[in-house]
């Protein structure tokens, strides 16, 4: 059984000791200098505790949900999950994540990486290939600061391979690394198999890294669900595949060690898991590892439409549920048939669908359905919503938003509160750490 990774509990503790003040927008003024644990467990009410619109909020509820289906999702199949931290940037989740069993977090980049690292994640992938000689030298130092600490990254290059080797020079463990397949059309990660040996053997013939398997990225090769998008994906997979089988049996991998071999975005996770935990030789150590991120909050536009356990599931499980909404008051209804919202770019995604409306708060009311409103167009502060002729908004009201593609969402938001079963009570806050 593949244990999952550990983080450091005093780091945790001490996240929660930060003072709150002006820095952290939306939050209520008399929270200042109050401290964010004590705050967390006050039990504020969103629209009677001094909070000021717009405001993104996490739901609990779908929150826990998410976690166990991904977790009895990726168990049930036999795959390791290590997914994107990119998303939240929020280590208070790593640690939820962690305890549901996943056997890493990825970065992308060496400053989420020092960020991981200061929270203690002991197993940490980087999906790119890392080539910066300042990243690389603290990268060794932590290393040898802490001979628990696990990572991995890509190598997609000759040339990346001898930037790491010059950088990294006497380091005393040695880094590992993964040959990054790519794809026409796709992002980084070699094109072809006689790349992916040259680079290989580069890594073998380094004396300060080690080759431990294949990885890449199969979401930038489709955009849709359709039969030819499924069939490039399944293709991807079975080459990634092929291509890590190669390098166990030429050699070039450790042999005390299982064969890792990860992809998997948010899209199509159950193609790479279907590809990943067959076709395999006898006897070979492998290790399948998803890098699915956004399935904690799942969301309303992109992934609901593409996850495999969306609102149209491809696949046999339970459906993921939505746990990002914003808050925003009407400020404004020049028009029989426009209102305006406190809330633009600055404050929500945009770049895969705007924002839903779907709750309406009248003033001193209960929360109620909203439907036929669409919002048409953000500013960086205004969202303006088209309204049927028998709208109920009125200036002063809050309108619920659903919100698409959670990974351009947590940027804008320092601390996300939580929100309890009857959406309204702040049940805990997330630090983000962007």
């Amino acid at each position: 059984m593949v244990q999952p990774a550990t983080m450091d509990p005093g780091a945790l503790r001490a996240l929660r000791e930060e003072p709150l003040d002006w820095r952290f927008k939306a939050l209520p003024a008399d929270w200042a200098d109050r401290r964010l644990g004590e705050m967390a467990a006050s039990g504020t009410g969103l629209f009677t505790g001094g909070f000021v619109g717009p405001i993104v909020v996490l739901d609990e509820h779908a929150l826990a949900h998410n976690l166990r289906t991904m977790a009895d999702w990726c168990a049930a199949r036999g795959v390791a999950l290590a997914p994107h931290g990119k998303t939240t940037m929020a280590p208070q989740l790593f640690v939820r994540q962690l305890e549901h069993g996943a056997w890493g977090i990825t970065a992308a980049n060496a400053s989420q990486l020092r960020v991981y690292r200061a929270f203690g994640v002991s197993r940490v992938l980087l999906a790119n290939q890392l080539v910066d000689p300042a990243a690389l030298r603290w990268l060794a130092t932590e290393l040898d600061r802490d001979p628990a600490f696990e990572f991995s990254c890509w190598a997609d290059s000759v040339r990346g391979v001898e930037l790491m080797t010059e950088a990294l020079g006497g380091a005393t463990r040695p880094v590992d690394v993964l040959v990054e397949l790519g794809a026409s059309g796709g992002r980084t990660g070699v094109r072809d198999r006689e790349t992916a040996l040259a680079v290989a053997t580069a890594v073998r013939d380094s004396p300060v890294l080690r080759l431990r398997g294949a990885g890449g990225y199969e979401g930038a090769l489709a955009h849709d669900t359709g039969e030819r998008a499924l069939a490039r994906i399944a293709s991807y997979v079975d080459e990634l595949r092929a291509l890590a089988i190669t390098l166990a049996e030429g050699g070039f991998t450790a042999a005390d060690e299982p064969l890792l071999v990860t992809a998997g975005g948010s899209a199509y996770f159950d193609q790479v898991a279907d590809g990943l935990t067959t076709g395999w030789p006898d006897g070979l150590d492998v290790l399948p590892i998803l890098r699915s991120g956004a399935y904690l909050t799942h969301d309303d536009g992109f992934y609901r439409a593409m996850s495999p356990l969306g609102a149209t599931p491809r696949v046999a499980g339970t459906p993921l549920r939505p746990a990002l909404r914003a808050w925003a008051q009407v400020t404004s209804k020049p028009e029989p048939e426009l209102a305006l919202l406190t809330l633009g770019k600055r404050d929500a995604s945009f770049d895969e669908g705007l924002p839903e409306p779907q709750l309406h708060r009248p003033a001193g009311g209960p929360v109620r359905e909203l439907r036929g409103h669409t919002v048409t167009e953000l500013n960086d502060q205004h969202a303006f919503v088209a309204l049927p002729p028998d709208s109920p908004l009125e200036v002063g009201d809050w309108v619920g938003l659903g919100l698409s593609h959670p990974c351009t969402v947590f940027d804008k938001w320092p601390i996300v509160p939580v929100v309890g079963e009857d959406g309204e009570t702040v049940v805990d806050l997330v630090r983000t750490y962007f």
